[in-house]
């Protein structure tokens, strides 16, 4: 299938990434018990990501946010599923295709520090992508580099530095230098700010939000931190064992959650503004054994309200108001 042009997507209102029943399991070695089997790390996840918005993942470890990413990205491959990029089958691409492909894809992972080269000086790593693309001329890369790092907020200075000469934060921006050189349609941010100091941490943000406002760069938002993803993402996706039990638009989410892990979550983070109080909503810690796939809602060990029909079926995940679906069997009645 052919590429389509920039902004065609956005024109007609197609999603950039599309995900469909996106499923993948590790194996799991002999334990003490003589058994091996394996661990479900996405239980079929859908989801659209649009040019120019940003889709915030958030959930707590182990729920799948980060493999999720890497799927994306095919630095991991799913078990199951389809993975659609502008459109053509993104799992099917091999050789060329598949590196011109990956140039629309940008990473930027938790930890700066570890994904650097420390070998190498900033703007060498910077340059990178730029030689490898080959979409700049040989002539202009030190220029590009340049202009990169300022975008970011590095003086041209630092292009000499390695990465250990270099703060947290400043390795951070340094990376997402890197993420944009090649002009990437998608960005998957992987937990970007959580190594940060709190006050590193709101420059990070003020950054992504500064390249949210550009317009045309969608990015896939990943964060087990709900006030931070509720500051930057246009909608929001709550993830628990591999599912994602409820999206939304931030605001409907944050003022009006369905599913209890989702009220859970959200009641558990500290508000500095004294009038507002969630009622904390406490989960049980039956969490079930590891692996194994329960019949019924994967929340039933340790969710509060709890009902028969939860332990022996699958909630469907379904739209219960506008632009917001949960997966859950008591979802309906709080929406209306």
């Amino acid at each position: 299938m052919r590429l389509l042009p920039r902004g065609a997507r956005e024109m007609k209102g197609l999603p950039v990434l599309s995900v469909r029943g996106l499923r993948k399991s590790f194996p799991i070695g002999r334990g003490w018990a003589g058994q091996a089997g394996e661990m479900e790390a996405l239980a079929g996840v859908d989801l659209d990501l649009h040019p120019g918005e940003v889709l915030g993942i958030v959930g707590e470890s182990g729920s799948g946010k980060t493999t999720l990413g890497r799927c994306v990205l095919r630095l991991v491959k799913p078990s199951a599923g389809d993975i659609t990029v502008d459109g053509s089958d993104f799992l099917a691409l091999r050789g060329r295709r598949l590196r011109r492909r990956r140039r629309r894809l940008g990473v930027v992972f938790q930890d700066p520090y570890s994904s650097l080269n420390p070998r190498m000086q900033i703007g060498q790593i910077v340059a990178e992508p730029l030689k490898a693309s080959g979409r700049v001329p040989r002539g202009t890369v030190s220029e590009k580099v340049v202009e990169l790092l300022e975008r970011v907020g590095i003086e041209p200075r630092f292009m000499t530095r390695y990465p250990h000469e270099m703060s947290g934060g400043q390795r951070q921006r340094v990376a997402i230098a890197r993420a944009l050189a090649t002009d990437p349609d998608i960005l998957v941010a992987d937990e970007p700010v959580s190594a940060l100091d709190v006050s590193v941490q709101a420059q990070i943000l003020n950054l992504l939000l500064d390249l949210k406002r550009e317009g045309r760069l969608a990015m896939l938002f990943i964060s087990h931190d709900l006030a931070v993803v509720e500051r930057i993402a246009d909608r929001i996706a709550v993830m628990y064992a591999g599912r994602i039990v409820e999206s939304a638009p931030t605001e409907s989410l944050i003022s009006h959650p369905l599913h209890p892990y989702t009220q859970a979550l959200l009641s558990a983070v500290p508000s500095v503004d004294p009038t507002l109080r969630r009622e904390r909503v406490r989960l049980r810690t039956d969490l079930g054994p590891p692996g194994r796939r329960a019949g019924g809602c994967p929340l039933a060990g340790r969710c509060p309200v709890v009902q028969d029909v939860c332990r022996s079926e699958v909630p469907p995940f379904e739209e219960v108001r506008m632009a917001h679906r949960v997966a859950c069997h008591l979802a309906k009645d709080q929406a209306g």
